[in-house]
């Protein structure tokens, strides 16, 4: 059933919660450590998932999955949350936030390139310049607006921050191949997910106790992240005449994140950031137009 008002509601909803976790984030990182950041938020993301599932009535779902369908999970849990959070994380703990944010958001630019080799999809000129274009806005945010001296702040931030978005177009592309329903592959990937945090978390770091402030950052995180959020996206979807509809409106996404950093962590934003992150979604909506037509 079409509800174009209910469609945008859910979808305003849903962009406002994705704006906020930028900043959730980095606020988080004060007081644990990325590792514990991605532990708690992903147990967190899981509790949701099966509230979902019993409340849907889909539990048998799972009993229904191939063992084709569970390995599947256990790749697709490695990708996301476990490398993708973890690398993410790593990155916030690193940069400043509005950095983070916007060169994570490069994902949708990395996947025209990943499509290449892995979808065997040809791509035209309008694609080529589309990916220069958000690249142009990467090293204005790399170097803070000094392109000409190509110096860049803390490079191994940068590095991880283009990586997290690399690791999240292996996980679309990946995940847009598996037919199963939508809350059981993210139940079992954040299931397979988990427990690859907790090995590296017992192994590489360390788990303790986190203080309450520590425990409401993280659990926003897993909550708003992924958790409710995405009920409501595909709430959104469904209601939706057209898809474009609503995922335009995801667009204003990394700017009103920006608008809470300088509200909430406190960063002053930079015009190099503005303008790289403009170059960046200029990019993306150049490819996804090249695409339509």
């Amino acid at each position: 059933m079409v509800d174009q008002r209910k469609a945008y509601i859910y979808t305003l909803i849903v962009v406002l919660f994705w704006s906020t976790v930028a900043s959730a984030f980095k606020i988080s990182l004060r007081y644990l450590d990325f590792a514990q950041v991605v532990l708690y938020a992903a147990f967190v993301s899981l509790l949701v998932f099966f509230i979902i599932l019993v409340q849907q009535k889909k539990i048998y779902l799972i009993k229904e999955c191939t063992a084709r369908d569970y390995f599947r999970s256990v790749l697709l849990g490695f990708l996301n949350p476990f490398l993708y959070y973890l690398v993410l994380l790593k990155a916030y703990s690193l940069l400043p936030a509005q950095q983070a944010v916007s060169l994570n958001y490069t994902w949708a630019i990395q996947l025209v390139i990943l499509s290449i080799p892995l979808l065997r999809q040809k791509i035209g000129l309008k694609s080529i310049a589309a990916v220069i274009i958000g690249y142009v806005g990467v090293v204005i945010i790399a170097t803070r607006g000094d392109i000409s001296g190509l110096k860049i702040f803390n490079p191994t931030g940068i590095i991880l921050a283009l990586g997290s978005a690399v690791i999240w177009a292996f996980f679309w592309i990946f995940n847009i191949k598996d037919r199963r329903d939508e809350v059981v592959k993210l139940f079992l990937n954040f299931a397979f997910g988990l427990v690859f945090i907790v090995l590296y978390s017992l192994i590489f770091a360390r788990i303790t106790l986190p203080s309450l402030a520590g425990v409401l950052g993280a659990g926003y995180v897993g909550l708003f992240e992924m958790g409710i959020t995405f009920v409501l996206w595909l709430k959104a979807l469904r209601l939706s005449r057209t898809t474009a509809q609503v995922t335009n409106l995801v667009y204003l996404t990394p700017f009103l994140a920006l608008v809470f950093i300088s509200m909430v962590v406190g960063e002053r934003i930079l015009l190099s950031t503005v303008i790289g992150l403009l170059l960046i979604v200029t990019g993306i909506v150049l490819q996804k137009s090249s695409t339509r037509h």
